[in-house]
């Protein structure tokens, strides 16, 4: 087990100018995913991949380390993935991505086919992607929690060929089979059904030898859909390149990953970018383990697994982080754990979280921000430079970021922008990060640049040291009595206050100052609820919130709600909450 520097003596080790300009990219003509994050590593027939946790319960007990080393030396066979604890070697990975690749080529996938992959965190996963990349196909992951609405939209305008899923995902692709006319076969996981190609039988069936196509660094491997927060969703469709575009800021943001004994964890969904670029991925391509899980997130729960595994490194969404701190403010004194680094992006962290995970978990969280168009470009590593509490971070090596105003031009600092990249990194040469387009929405790609300027939709504002502090969504900011609101710091002040467990602010339709400061907020648990209680403790946030910021920034109306709208991928969802108070305020007599 490896000990967590001190964050005091990573303040002090600054090499962010010297790896930011000596970076280029090396970036190979042939270039393959799945050669990399796997084939690669299958001849080490013990080298682990994936430890599964089949618990589901937050009541399940804990193993310590030695068990799960001692579990790996009896590994189970292949067709007994659903029940009980797994490890999955490479090698085991490796064949069954040869018997799916086989499977596929069968039903007539081929170079550019798109088969969406509807499953949960599960070994499958990972064979199933790998399958796709050495067809030269494409994988779409679409989230277990779609509905079914949200999956016939993804598999119509992608013109998907081929689902794979588990049970969870079934009745929702039943409910709109009949209206994808693309969609011609079914690959069904622990199901029992005629009308399914089963899984267990299908691969039982199938050659664990195949040949992979040669693929080269530029072709489509990808295609995930973004969030549809303006608008329907779009599918940013990703180059097999993308993978290594993402490497430098997973390298800085794990404190320089990886070391011997890493062991990755998060519990990002492995159907979006933040769990596939930021965690899954990027571990398997370094041949380290990943714990999966398909547990419901909850904060003890997530300080059992990591202790249970040994977890060394992991992507935690702010908001799991502030579930975590306030649930289990000195997780040291009751959990044996390996930490060495945590990466949190989706939101700003904000000082309060930065000073808890420094203080109870001797871990600096790095922050970072991207996108699925982009990710992994702005970020900080407290093992290599130093880490601001609540900053986003510098532009990772490789990235040539800028924050624009209207013009095209950068702001000057303490001015806010939006967050843009660049083509090209400093050097000149083309950045792989960056996606291929979007599918079948060539006017939607070519408004999505300035230029040779990739524009995020994201707001910043950058310091004369080079930092970035995020102030939101481009369209989360919001003006009242004329002055210039961004969400952000003032949710980040009211989750310091004791009472609340998290908090999203949106603007309230006011005729006379256009907007009001108004906040949902989420109490933790216990927390003394009647009339005359419930009023006293708004007066006292609104005075924390006016002690600490600009007097124009505290909420002038508070609002208590049992949860926030959240994304699947752990974003809170303030256009839901913006468009419920421009309803009430329609209707207000």
């Amino acid at each position: 087990m490896s000990s967590s520097p001190n964050p005091s003596s990573m303040q002090e080790n600054d090499q962010y100018a010297q790896l930011y300009q000596e970076f280029h990219w090396q970036l190979p003509q042939d270039f393959n995913i799945a050669e990399l994050c796997c084939r690669r590593w299958a001849s080490e027939p013990d080298r682990i991949a994936i430890y599964f946790d089949a618990a589901t319960s937050e009541q399940q007990s804990v193993q310590d380390h030695q068990q799960i080393s001692h579990q790996a030396q009896h590994k189970a066979d292949d067709s007994n993935a659903a029940s009980g604890n797994q490890v999955f070697t490479y090698a085991q990975l490796q064949k069954q991505t040869n018997q799916l690749s086989n499977l596929l080529q069968s039903l007539g996938v081929t170079r550019g086919t798109r088969v969406a992959i509807v499953l949960p965190q599960r070994a499958e996963v990972v064979a199933s992607h790998m399958a796709c990349y050495q067809l030269g196909a494409i994988a779409m992951p679409m989230s277990v929690l779609f509905g079914p609405e949200a999956l016939e939209y993804r598999l119509q305008d992608s013109g998907a060929a081929v689902v794979i899923l588990d049970a969870t995902a079934l009745a929702s692709i039943d409910a709109v089979r009949a209206s994808c006319p693309a969609l011609k076969h079914i690959i069904a996981i622990d199901c029992e059904r005629a009308d399914l190609i089963l899984w267990q039988q299908a691969m039982a069936k199938t050659s664990d030898q195949f040949t992979p196509v040669l693929t080269q660094a530029h072709d489509p491997a990808l295609l995930i859909y973004t969030s549809g927060t303006t608008g329907s969703p779009k599918g940013a469709l990703m180059p097999q390149s993308a993978l290594l575009g993402n490497l430098p800021g997973f390298v800085a943001s794990q404190n320089w990953f990886p070391l011997k004994a890493d062991v990755f964890w998060s519990p990002a969904d492995w159907a979006w970018t933040g769990g596939l670029m930021d965690a899954l991925l990027p571990t398997l391509y370094f041949g380290h383990p990943i714990v999966a899980s398909r547990a419901r997130f909850s904060a003890e729960g997530a300080f059992r697994l990591m202790e249970k595994y040994q977890v060394t490194n992991s992507f935690l969404f702010p908001t799991a982080l502030k579930m975590m701190m306030k649930a289990v403010p000195e997780p040291r004194a009751n959990y044996q754990l390996a930490l060495r680094a945590i990466m949190s992006a989706g939101e700003a962290v904000g000082d309060a979280v930065f000073n808890w995970t420094r203080s109870a978990l001797n871990v600096t969280v790095n922050e970072m921000f991207g996108q699925t168009e982009a990710n992994y470009l702005v970020g900080n590593c407290a093992a290599r430079w130093p880490a601001r509490a609540g900053s986003m971070g510098k532009p990772y090596p490789g990235h040539r970021v800028a924050v624009l105003d209207e013009s095209g031009q950068s702001v000057m600092p303490g001015q806010i922008g939006e967050v843009a990249l660049h083509k090209q990194d400093i050097h000149g040469h083309p950045d792989p990060v960056i996606f291929l387009g979007y599918w079948n929405r060539p006017e939607a790609t070519t408004e999505k640049y300035r230029g040779d300027w990739l524009l995020t939709g994201d707001l910043a504002e950058v310091d004369a040291d080079g930092y970035l502090w995020y102030r939101g969504r481009a369209d989360d900011m919001f003006k009242a009595a004329g002055y210039r609101i961004g969400p952000s710091e003032i949710e980040n002040c009211l989750v310091k206050h004791p009472a609340v467990a998290n908090a999203a602010v949106v603007p309230k339709p006011d005729l006379e100052r256009g907007n009001l400061v108004k906040a949902f907020v989420v109490l933790t648990a216990g927390t003394a609820r009647d009339q005359a209680s419930d009023m006293q403790l708004i007066a006292a946030l609104q005075q924390h919130v006016r002690g600490l910021l600009a007097p124009y920034e505290y909420p002038k109306e508070i609002e208590f709600i049992d949860a926030l709208p959240m994304t699947t991928t752990g974003k809170v969802q303030r256009k839901v909450l913006r468009l419920l108070e421009e309803e009430r305020a329609k209707h207000k007599p």
